[in-house]
């Protein structure tokens, strides 16, 4: 089923408290397909803010990154199902046992409780590292090559896709095809600042890429205009479908 531009636009709801999140679901629940919880407000709010966001008829990207052993992982994986939420994430650098652990015991409770498994992701590099990040730590490839590498691994695990940088999304194409779900933070209108990403593109640029859909936060929120920016990023999400 083809999506629309609505059900390819992810809104971060990066802010520190309760009212605050439900009062941009409230704001953007017609124009946004799906809400992303990350860790700060989770963290502050717990499963109420997910419940919340689906009680006013929204969907929930849990972006919590998962990267643990792999019996953790798969566990805390199946109370994000419990939660109903549409995505949840891991990180691919924990590994392939990690992640097929994940798949097989996501998939064993959603038979189970006769639910919808939800999009299993998992992120690459993220889109604030740069190849003198990854050699900090260790990793001595560069930015592209470590994004397809993992992106294949989570494939092979049966992950449905990835979280990566639109800079790298003809990369996941050639290495994972045309079926493989590819999320995109780091993507900025032209009318936004860039913050502190540093591999970023248009939304028109990434969807033109192969970017299943994009995870926009600041140029939304912290626009004098939300919803009139909101708008025009749809509308640019369309013109590239066209």
């Amino acid at each position: 089923m083809k999506q629309t531009a609505k059900e390819r636009l992810i809104f971060a709801l990066d802010v520190d408290d309760f009212a605050a999140a439900e009062n941009w679901v409230s704001i953007l629940h017609e124009h946004v397909g799906v809400f992303k919880v990350g860790k700060q407000l989770f963290t502050r709010c717990g499963p109420d803010v997910v419940r919340m966001v689906r009680e006013h008829g929204g969907e929930v990207f849990l972006d919590l990154k998962y990267h643990d052993i792999p019996n953790t992982v798969a566990k805390a994986a199946v109370e994000a199902c419990k939660l109903g939420v549409k995505i949840f994430n891991v990180h691919a650098l924990g590994g392939a046992e990690m992640m097929r652990k994940t798949v097989e015991e996501v998939d064993q409770y959603c038979a189970a409780a006769k639910i919808e498994r939800p999009l299993m992701l998992a992120v690459t590099i993220l889109t604030s590292s740069t190849e003198e990040t990854l050699c900090d730590v260790g990793i001595d490839r560069p930015v592209a090559e470590m994004v397809s590498r993992l992106a294949k691994l989570a494939q092979e695990a049966g992950f449905d896709g990835v979280v990566a940088s639109p800079k790298e999304t003809l990369l996941i194409r050639a290495a994972c095809g045309d079926d493989f779900t590819i999320v995109t933070p780091g993507v900025r209108p032209a009318f936004a600042a860039l913050d502190d990403q540093k591999r970023v593109t248009t939304p028109a640029d990434a969807i033109r890429a192969g970017a299943t859909a994009l995870v926009i936060g600041r140029p939304i929120s912290a626009a004098a205009d939300p919803l009139g920016a909101a708008e025009k990023i749809l509308t640019e999400i369309e013109a590239a479908l066209a």
